[in-house]
């Protein structure tokens, strides 16, 4: 019985799943840039359509689109921009609707540092976040007049927003007047320091009949191509998601087309995720909450719209009422988003690996609370992990070192029966019985490496904690390829001093294979994000430390 078929078998499959993650990154199809910017047109009901606005929707008010300004992108209304110290907004007068977020404080790279990453583009990816009234329609009435959706036209006091040295809070308001005696402000609140934004829609009611309506929030992304695999996605996830009744859901562009969303539950939200980054509006957890889907058409241009309708409300005549959601845009922080919203942080998707890399990810924060530096954690790390299993590795590699000690044996019994391999096996086992050998020990380590080593890549793939954190010396990014290749040339070089310390194959094409493997390693290894490299890396050192230690005494005494 040959013992390093199955370590080959296991290390050959570790192989090809990296190769096919590599190429996975590097070849999946692009996200589609649309090069015409949407414009919205009035709603009506069903999955696809030309419209944007859910069922019950009403067009913007006849006759008040018709001299309305276009702004710079191109969208009828005006622009207004919101700055704090965490968002640039760019808000359109036409329905409230938020065109733009940049956040400043998360550059596109580190060679960029001015340049912020954008997550709501219009323009770019046709992603925009929209809220607006419905007003419910009654026998006789005008529902146009009744409630601004976000096609309707609003007015701001300025064009230009900023929250000061020293303030808490900025609030930006827009203001509707209705031909009926009902007005509507709509108000963003935004905070200090946080990426959630406050979004009320007040209904003055001073008409003679009471005011009944919903309000209605959404997003709208256009077309990504979903790149997931068999393996939960490789290349990260870009599309749809909500939540409810403790059930998280993924919704990919392709599914939107295939069945439109309906179900009313309480509470919950919906978001559009990106890569670190997503959106999602949240209403109000204690009241019933209708989510819908719908797929829009517009000038050639295609999007995904996914949003929920909250339950109606009256407001009396003279009287006012409010209408209250959230709205978050920013890192997928799984602290913060776990303190906005139940099942938020579910966003920051680990795929099949969840189970592995959520008990990294909260060692790795334990860690980095007390050595403040990302790369320092992933080392410490290690050494964790390798004491966690230190006892079933040592009892691996004594096996590995018993191998070594009697592989002239083994050498002799092969060539003695080359020509008999059923003498040869049962020559072999008896030897294996005689020195207490686990023919399969040898396979324990990699066993334990494989699922702690993509647990860890998919906490350095999707937790924006380690977005651009740095190391020491270049490395700037543990989230990225070592520029200089260091650490994967280190990684191959440790890999075959381990080899050395293993006793090698007794078939001849295995031991070519096997003398291959750190070459191979290696060369995919230059791709992988540092930070996975320098966990390879310390473990290796570790594995060659406590294998040369335990060859030292067996086969030193053998």
């Amino acid at each position: 019985m040959d013992s390093q078929r199955p370590f080959l078998y296991l290390t050959l499959l570790f192989m090809l799943f990296l190769v096919w993650t590599t190429w996975q990154q590097d070849h999946a199809p692009k996200p589609v840039t649309p090069t015409t910017s949407s414009v919205s047109t009035p709603a009506s009901n069903g999955g696809s359509a030309t419209q944007e606005v859910p069922a019950q929707g009403s067009a913007a008010v006849p006759g008040q689109t018709a001299n309305v300004p276009v702004a710079e992108n191109g969208v009828a209304g005006q622009t207004v921009t919101v700055r704090t110290d965490t968002l640039v907004l760019r808000i359109n007068t036409r329905g409230g609707e938020i065109l733009e977020t940049d956040l400043p404080t998360y550059p596109i790279s580190l060679d960029t540092p001015d340049k912020p990453v954008r997550i709501l583009d219009l323009n770019g990816r046709n992603y925009v976040a929209q809220s607006g009234l419905q007003h419910q329609v009654v026998e006789g009435g005008d529902a146009k007049t009744l409630a601004p959706d976000h096609l309707a036209t609003y007015t701001a006091a300025q064009t230009d927003y900023t929250l000061a040295d020293g303030q808490n809070e900025l609030v930006v308001p827009l203001t509707w007047q209705g031909a009926n005696g009902v007005t509507v402000t709509k108000r963003f609140v935004f905070k200090r320091g946080s990426f959630l934004v406050n979004v009320e829609h007040e209904v003055n009611n001073q008409s003679t009949s009471i005011w009944s309506g919903t309000e209605y929030r959404q997003l709208k992304h256009g077309y990504a191509a979903n790149a997931g695999s068999l393996l939960s996605g490789v290349q990260a996830y870009v599309g749809g998601a909500y939540f409810h009744d403790g059930k998280y859901t993924k919704l990919s562009f392709d599914d939107l087309d295939e069945k439109p969303v309906n179900e009313t539950v309480n509470g919950g939200w919906v978001a559009m995720q990106e890569h670190y980054f997503l959106s999602a509006w949240i209403p109000q957890q204690d009241q019933e909450t209708q989510y819908y889907s719908m797929v829009s058409q517009n000038q050639g241009v295609k999007g995904y719209v996914l949003g929920m309708r909250s339950a109606a409300q009256q407001v009396a005549p003279g009287a006012t009422g409010v209408f209250k959601s959230d709205f978050y845009v920013g890192p997928k922080d799984q602290d913060m988003l776990e303190s906005i919203a139940t099942g938020l942080d579910l966003t920051v998707d680990y795929g099949i690996f969840a189970f592995i890399s959520k008990p990294i990810f909260w060692l790795m924060q334990m860690i980095h609370n007390v050595v403040g530096n990302w790369g320092w954690t992933i080392i410490f790390l290690t050494v964790l992990i390798k004491l966690a299993f230190f006892y079933p590795s040592a009892m691996s590699y004594k096996s590995m070192a018993k191998m070594k000690a009697v592989s002239p044996k083994l050498k002799e019994i092969n060539e003695r029966y080359a020509d008999d391999a059923q003498a040869k096996q049962k020559a072999m086992m008896e030897i294996y019985r005689k020195e207490k050998i686990n023919p399969l020990g040898g396979c324990l380590p990699i066993l334990i490496q494989i699922p702690v080593f993509m647990g860890l890549y998919w906490v350095l793939l999707e937790s924006v904690e380690l977005r651009q954190a740095p190391w020491l010396l270049w490395y700037k990014d543990l989230s990225i390829m070592d520029p200089y290749f260091v650490l994967p040339l280190v990684m191959g070089a440790s890999m075959f001093l381990q080899q050395k310390l293993n006793p090698p194959p007794a078939d001849p094409m295995q031991q070519k294979i096997f003398q291959f493997m750190p070459i191979i390693f290696t060369v995919m290894f230059l791709w992988f994000p540092a930070g996975l490299v320098l966990y390879w890396v310390v473990n290796n050192a570790l594995s060659i430390a406590q294998q040369w230690f335990i060859n030292k005494k067996i086969v030193g005494h053998a």
